[in-house]
């Protein structure tokens, strides 16, 4: 599987393969999971699925950083690409961090979808 490298790329693979809805949902059950208090509507525009979930990782690195790492261990975000980011920009960083999340999230849904 050759991972998307772009948010744009990701959501047009996940469209095209009519995956964005699982996406989505893959995205919430791990939200839940981590017990972040975020939950997507399955419908949501891919721009504010980005934003908010931008936002989001941006307080949590600023605020509850332990909730930052747990929800990165539970959906499972390579601690290798994580540490090859830069941290001096923390907007940047959560920008980079949020599309890291989504492509692990899109792994997890294209590869169910192929195997199950």
């Amino acid at each position: 599987m050759q991972l998307p490298t772009t948010f744009n790329q990701l959501i047009e693979e996940a469209t095209q393969l009519k995956l964005y809805r699982k996406l989505v949902q893959q995205l919430n059950k791990d939200l839940l999971y981590a017990n972040i208090d975020l939950s997507f509507n399955e419908d949501v525009l891919p721009t504010s699925l980005k934003l908010l979930l931008h936002e989001t990782v941006f307080k949590l690195i600023q605020e509850k950083f332990m909730d930052y790492l747990n929800l990165l261990y539970i959906i499972d975000v390579s601690e290798k690409k994580i540490k090859q980011l830069d941290g001096t920009d923390v907007v940047l960083l959560s920008d980079q961090v949020a599309f890291l999340i989504l492509q692990r999230e899109w792994q997890k849904v294209w590869f169910k979808n192929k195997y199950s």
